[in-house]
């Protein structure tokens, strides 16, 4: 079925059809649910522009709307009432069974939204991180809930994508539309469901706050969980270009991802995020409508004129600064005196909250002192409303007011400023609007003012009071014209045109643009501040997954023949080492990857093998072997089924479960964790398998430092520069020394590396630009810094094998005690590092 909605335009009427069902998930239901004496539910209409505009939708194409109920109830909510026969709101039409209710446990709700929504997100992404607080407890409950969310939101997909099957539209997807910053991470769990379960749909989400400039970003500990949760969408919206900008300046800097600003979008493992303005409006030709037949509220003198400001009282709305500006006015410009009223209507806002009961006394405060001081016995400056007002006496006020003050010193875009313009049908007012409200860059017709510059506010106000009508005239009819084209209809539509859910033209699928494939030019970005023409360069390389694709098991993971070649040209180069360094034992890497001039090390590091034959071995526990055989035994004997299987590499164990059908996953690993907390081992985690390693302080960010070291001398950081692909095993120890990438296709890991890559091809198009580079620097013969620093060379001895103890390592950098194995008689060899030609 197609349902079409009509966009209203000055000159036509254009018609669209929606061409597929709508899932809204927001944190509260359209509607209001209240129970009366006899603890019946019914429903009360809920205002708002967003609801005005998605619910018809949502009813017409028999969508559905996921939210909670508003209320705390032991029992999840089994029954949502249809809506009154006389109810004429916007989701009056929405059925009982196009509603889903989430539950949310009182407790977990107060932490969830009291303590990470309002407590951390709004001060941050508002710009005022000193009031944010960062708790893990109200982050994991946020975690929870946005969980719980997605379940409900999966539970409707199915059920969308059964009535399309048996209306056989096959090829039609369902949307999901995610809201606001309270369910920012609700679409990693639905978009790993979805790709675990094919469920077809696409996944977009919209913040109607602002979002934060990078240095404000990353103060969140959880930062890269936000991005990725949004990520996980298949489009983003924000209301202006410049909180896009933020976005994809956020997920260059924290996650590595490929981004195209031109384009605006954002690529994360191989998959193409959309990141798109969509400016929010207002129900316009309601608010004439009310403007038209509300009769007048205020009583005024005459020739006395409104100032008007409408907020929340909320710390970001600006109102002590608005105050102080109209108090400075009054001070700077005595002839508005007993001229000029300020009215404040002050909405109250979470008055359970310490801070926000403090900004009301400090309201209340700074209003009884100025209207103390400047008060006549038939005027007073500041008419202070503390409460609501209906639709129809906000719109008397818009209409009637002389100037708005709109001076938030944060907002995502500020409604007011639009409705003020809408219900300036008589002799035309002037907006005054702060630059930090998304409608600042909008509405350029309005006076923009600082809402710190109490001064320079002051004097805007004044040039507002004494503007020309023909001024006002010009100004108020563009913003009007504006307004009127760019309402919360228009709003709707664009969404879906952007989403390709309207078949409004024969255009291909605009989700369908993809970021161009990853080229050498990528890591002139990436690598060029990085890699130049002097320094010799390290490449140290993982094997599974970087070098060579994941694949079901490991003997089938075989390296790309191009691969090969492009490292053998570069282990020919007399200024490149490399180094490839895996979780598989040491004569399997080296098999499988089969060059001679490379340094290997197999085990996670435990084994090193050097080009010129000289190995290192860390000590492991003899008890350890035998633990490991009983652990193989265990896992093989109570988990090793339904696809899952246990590898064996010497000192190291990886249970893997890549092949296990996604319903069992969940128990297998469950039960297999506990196999290996039975038997004195910490399960690792590691990509669809979980690792047993020896107990040994030794990883392989030690094991990357030791190569290092032990090839270039203890000043190698000074004339050596590192490249790091793989995982996040070495990230922590080459973190600010190297440049790392780590090569990972999941679009959920936690990183420290600078960049991303998807996975061995474009491992392969970074070696190249590797190659392309090191090929410009001038022929010369240099020995391998190992060959001529190696104790064979140095010694002239036969010493093929040593290991080396932890403890001997712990001054990396400076002259180190080793234990050497020589014709099956320790020796101890003193090594004072040098540089290497």
């Amino acid at each position: 079925m197609e349902t079409t909605i009509l966009c209203t335009e000055q000159s036509d009427m254009v018609q669209h059809h929606i061409t597929a069902p709508l899932i809204v998930v927001s944190n509260r239901l359209p509607f209001v649910l209240q129970r009366n004496k006899d603890g019946e539910l019914s429903r009360k209409p809920s205002a708002g522009g967003l609801v005005t505009a998605v619910a018809p939708v949502v009813v017409d194409c028999g969508g559905l709307w996921i939210g909670w109920s508003g209320l705390h109830t032991e029992e999840p909510l089994e029954f949502i009432p249809e809506s009154d026969p006389d109810d004429k709101a916007p989701t009056a039409g929405l059925l009982s069974k196009q509603v889903i209710a989430v539950h949310i446990p009182e407790r977990e709700f107060d932490d969830f939204y009291n303590g990470c929504c309002n407590g951390t997100f709004w001060p941050l992404f508002h710009s005022m991180p000193d009031r944010a607080v960062f708790k893990a407890h109200t982050w994991d409950a946020y975690c929870r809930v946005n969980k719980e969310f997605a379940s409900r939101t999966l539970e409707a997909l199915r059920k969308s994508a059964k009535e399309l099957d048996d209306q056989e539209r096959f090829e039609t997807c369902p949307v999901v539309w995610i809201h606001d910053y309270q369910l920012l991470v609700a679409a990693t769990t639905i978009r790993q469901v979805v790709e675990e379960e094919k469920l077809r749909c696409k996944l977009a989400f919209f913040l109607h706050i602002p979002f934060p400039s990078w240095d404000i970003m990353r103060l969140f500990p959880w930062d890269d969980e936000i991005l990725q949760g949004m990520l996980a969408c298949d489009m983003v919206g924000f209301h202006i270009e410049d909180y896009c900008l933020n976005f994809i300046d956020c997920c260059s800097r924290r996650l590595g991802c490929r981004v195209d600003r031109n384009n605006m979008l954002v690529e994360l493992a191989g998959r193409t995020v959309h990141i798109k303005a969509l400016p929010i409006g207002i129900p316009f030709d309601r608010f004439v409508q009310l403007a038209e037949n509300t009769p007048r509220f205020l009583k005024l003198a005459e020739s006395e004129k409104i100032i008007l400001g409408v907020d929340r009282l909320d710390y970001t709305k600006g109102l002590v600064h608005r105050i102080l500006a109209f108090e400075r006015l009054l001070e700077k410009y005595p002839e508005h005196v007993e001229k000029v009223t300020l009215l404040q209507i002050s909405v109250p806002s979470r008055t359970d909250v310490r801070e926000y009961r403090q900004l009301k006394e400090e309201m209340d405060q700074l209003v009884g002192r100025i209207n103390g001081r400047f008060s006549m016995p038939n005027w007073s400056p500041i008419r202070y409303i503390y409460g609501g007002v209906t639709q129809e006496q906000l719109a008397a006020f818009y209409r009637d007011s002389a100037v708005a003050l709109v001076t938030p010193l944060r907002d995502g875009m500020n409604l007011v400023a639009k409705e003020y313009v809408a219900c300036q049908i008589k002799e035309p007012g002037v907006l005054i609007l702060s630059p930090f409200a998304g409608a600042g860059g909008m509405m350029h017709e309005a006076l923009v003012v600082n809402p710190y510059e109490i001064d320079k506010a002051a004097d805007t106000i004044h040039r507002a009071l004494h503007m020309p009508l023909d001024e006002r005239e010009v100004r108020m009819k563009q913003l009007r014209h504006r307004e009127q084209q760019m309402d919360v209809n228009y709003w709707m539509n664009s969404f879906l045109a952007s989403m390709g859910a309207v078949n409004n033209s024969d255009e291909a699928d605009p989700l369908s643009t993809k970021m161009t494939p990853l080229t050498l030019d990528d890591f002139d970005q990436y690598l060029n501040n990085h890699v130049d023409t002097i320094c010799k360069l390290s490449l140290i390389l993982d094997y599974d997954g970087t070098l060579a694709p994941l694949t079901s098991h490991p003997d089938l993971a075989i390296m790309p023949e191009e691969t090969k070649r492009v490292l053998e040209r570069l282990s020919n180069m007399p200024d490149v080492n490399i180094a490839i360094i895996s979780g598989r034992n040491l004569e399997n890497v080296k098999k499988m990857v089969g060059l001679d001039q490379l340094t290997y090390a197999g085990s996670h590091g435990i084994e090193i093998l050097h080009p010129d034959g000289t190995k290192f071995v860390h000590p492991v526990p003899f008890e350890y072997a035998e633990k490991l055989r009983e652990l193989v035994h265990d896992l093989e004997k109570e988990v090793g089924h339904s696809g899952a299987w246990v590898e064996h590499k010497g000192v190291l164990l990886t249970f893997h479960y890549r092949e296990t059908p996604p319903q069992q996953r969940d128990e297998i690993v469950r039960r297999a964790c506990n196999i290996f907390q039975k038997a004195g081992f910490e399960p690792h985690e590691a990509h669809m398998a979980i690792e047993a390693k020896p107990p040994v302080k030794w990883d392989q960010g030690r094991a990357c430092i030791h190569i290092l070291r032990t090839m270039y001398g203890a000043d190698w950081s000074e004339r050596v520069r590192i490249v790091y692909a793989g995982n996040e095993a070495a990230m922590q120890a080459l973190s600010g020394i190297a440049c790392t990438f780590r090569v990972d296709s999941s679009p959920t890991v936690r990183t420290g590396a600078n960049f991303r890559l998807e996975g061995p091809d474009a491992v392969l198009t970074m070696l190249k630009w590797v190659e392309k580079q090191m090929n410009k620097r001038s022929p010369r013969l240099t020995r391998s810094p190992r060959l001529s620093r190696s104790p064979k060379h140095q010694r002239k001895q036969n010493m093929l094998d040593y290991s080396l103890s932890f403890e001997d390592e712990e001054d990396i950098g400076g002259n180190t005690s080793s234990t050497f194995l020589t014709n099956g008689r320790q020796k101890r060899y003193n090594s004072n590092c040098r540089s290497s030609n």
